[in-house]
């Protein structure tokens, strides 16, 4: 073994490149089983961030279905999900461009179905006994402020959209029963976001295709977050809701319910989530393996787990597995299917046999492979935060085996924010954190109050005090590291993207602990993202900072480009021009006011982007430009040759 060289923490040499990681890099998600046939989404940035529908037959060969260019994508929500179904070898999916449904047989090209651009849809079902799909539409056509949200039935023969169902402002998750006599539903209303308050209908299907007898089964006299309707084989209405449960500790944890004799009934009632925030369509937690058993996923402390379920008993089992991360969770008889990956295994499409448990790799999210000696395992750590209250994080040393810092020098700290706010920061391998502690960054990726993962009460901390508690949390997490002779408390930076950007900023303006932060879309005007930004979220600040206009002085005082005066740090930007979530202007707004005050600032802009990057070289600028930022802003040596980008103010 050679001896390890001396160089300052940020400037070690990684062959964890931006190219290595996005060579072959994918997103992976959106799994089915249709036969012997199993499907899954890939995201492609070599691709623009095309989503392929990818199939494996029972030989194990794998094959696109869809072709370029169709990219399986719906804007509902803007968020998208549940943007394709597979029954008995047809294909319904959702394409990017034109947002409209196509069908397609085995071998064929797809054919266009629907003909209305004005409307979106997802979360699409089929209704075989009356040759229809079921799905959820957003309507685009009135004048009004909002599109209408809506379930629908599109004729299969003509391609005719009818509306099945109105009048609430959003729906999602509709499910047939097996002998398609019953359908159920969520819905939810302004100012409420689904992880809030959500009701759970039900209603009887007539020859004609109507809904009769409808009825609200819960989530009217009582506020819950409900998810994932679902029916089992023996024709028994499942569900996931936060309600409180027998444990009685007051966390209101999203655990599983089923709907039996006109009751609701818990099936294992645990300190624990099972279920995720319903930010996207055809989440799946839980799955049918017959009318006696579950397998399921639940997290406690941030890591996920999985299990099966004894419905007779009652008993829940653990499954041995090396995941600690598990979304997209369906089954058949044989073999479960899900999202798997660890501290130290990238994303997977895995196939787990129901009998052996052995676990079967079915695609990498990359085809980067890495010596072990490099990866910094997260920690899982606690620390003290305002109030008296404890927050959560996972902390990520530096770690490379071919170097060592000079004698006496700490770390540079790059704390993360996560976005949402309502999400959570997950243990799975990024190899974008180990970008950074590869290079010699320590990295803490945090769990503020308002996360998702610690029950109703841990996520409602962070209710009209957004831009408060979760900056303390990630300002406490970095000064908790400082405390233990972790980091340099010179040397401290912050970075986030989307609510986790505006986090990012409020942490800078209004507070004096970080030098330096990078902003990825990030919020900086309240008041502007109240009045400019899309149905799905228009009234989530009513929650998070209060009533718009009523108080509009409490959005421009947690606003960061209204304060610009309190910031005395360097800032980059990083934005796409087609976002419509965070619009492009905001972040222009606050470059200029930092330009304006002698403050170091970079600014990127992708014209091609939108809430989120997915094309390969722009997610290599972003990530190589964040380094060099930092590299001037703390001035370490840098290793990799990265094209330089303008500091204004520096």
């Amino acid at each position: 073994m050679t001896d390890r060289k001396i160089a300052s923490f940020g400037s070690w040499k990684s062959s964890i490149t931006a190219d290595a990681i996005l060579i072959g890099s994918i997103g992976l998600g959106g799994v089915a089983i249709d036969g012997n046939n199993l499907y899954w989404l890939e995201g492609r940035p070599a691709e623009k961030g095309r989503n392929v529908l990818v199939k494996r037959d029972k030989k194990g060969i794998t094959s696109d279905v869809t072709p370029a260019p169709f990219n399986v994508r719906t804007r509902v929500h803007e968020y998208g999900g549940g943007s394709f179904l597979i029954e008995n070898k047809t294909i319904y999916f959702s394409n990017f461009i034109d947002q409209q449904i196509y069908q397609q047989l085995p071998n064929t090209e797809p054919k266009l179905l629907t003909s209305d651009n004005q409307k979106r849809y997802a979360d699409f079902i089929l209704d075989s006994a009356r040759n229809r799909l079921i799905t959820v539409c957003e309507d685009h056509s009135s004048n009004a402020q909002e599109p209408d949200n809506f379930l629908a039935t599109i004729d299969l023969e003509t391609g005719e959209v009818k509306t099945l169902i109105s009048g609430s402002d959003f729906y999602s998750s509709p499910r047939l029963s097996l002998d398609q006599s019953q359908l159920a539903w969520l819905t939810w209303e302004h100012p409420n976001l689904p992880w809030d308050s959500t009701q759970l209908w039900l209603a009887d299907v007539n020859d004609a295709g109507n809904l009769e007898n409808i009825r609200c089964l819960t989530g009217q006299s009582q506020i819950e977050s409900i998810s994932e309707p679902k029916w089992s084989p023996d024709g028994i209405l499942y569900f996931s809701s936060d309600r409180a449960t027998s444990l009685n500790d007051g966390s209101n944890w999203w655990n599983l319910y089923r709907y039996v004799d006109e009751k609701i009934e818990p099936i294992y009632p645990m300190a624990a989530e099972f279920s995720y925030p319903h930010w996207v369509f055809g989440l799946s937690t839980y799955t049918f393996v017959n009318a006696e058993k579950i397998i399921c996923t639940y997290t406690q402390n941030g890591r996920w787990y999985l299990a099966e379920i004894d419905l007779k008993s009652q008993q829940l089992t653990l499954i041995n597995t090396p995941y600690t991360n598990i979304a997209s969770l369906i089954s058949n008889s044989e073999i479960a299917l899900f999202v798997g990956s660890s501290p130290t295994e990238s994303s997977a499409i895995i196939s787990l046999n129901l009998t052996t448990k052995e676990a079967i790799i079915l695609k990498n999210s990359s085809e980067l492979i890495l010596d072990s000696s490099y990866l910094s395992v997260p920690e899982a750590i606690n620390f003290p935060t305002e109030n008296g209250l404890t927050a959560h994080a996972w902390y990520y040393p530096p770690k490379n085996p071919d170097y060592q810092a000079p004698e006496g020098e700490l770390p540079p700290l790059l704390v993360k924010s996560h976005g949402g706010p309502t999400a959570a920061a997950s243990n799975s391998l990024s190899l974008k954190i180990q970008y950074w502690t590869s290079r010699g960054f320590a990295y803490l990726d945090v769990n503020y109050g308002g996360s998702t993962g610690f029950g109703r009460a841990y996520r409602q901390r962070l209710d009209r005090q957004w831009g408060i508690v979760d900056v303390d949390d990630c300002v406490n997490g970095a000064k908790f590291l400082v405390q233990k002779g972790k980091v340099d408390s010179n040397k401290l930076a912050i970075s986030g993207g989307s609510a986790g950007g505006y986090t990012t900023l409020a942490a800078l303006t209004f507070r004096n602990v970080f030098q330096a932060g990078a902003s990825h879309y990030g919020v900086s005007d309240l008041e502007a993202l109240a009045a400019d930004t899309h149905k799905f979220e228009s009234r989530y600040l009513d929650r998070l900072i209060g009533k718009y206009p009523e108080e509009k002085e409490l959005y421009r005082s947690r606003s960061p480009i209204n304060l610009t005066d309190q910031l005395d740090c360097s800032v980059i930007f990083f934005q796409g021009l087609e976002d419509k979530i965070v619009p492009a202007n905001q972040t222009e707004m606050m470059v200029n006011a930092l330009k304006q005050k002698g403050l170091p600032v970079a600014y990127l802009l992708f014209p091609e982007e939108q809430h989120g990057f997915r094309i390969a070289a722009n997610i290599k600028r972003a990530l190589e430009g964040e380094l060099y930022f930092y590299a001037q802003i703390f001035g370490f040596d840098l290793t990799d040759e990265i094209e330089p980008l303008e500091i204004f103010n520096l």
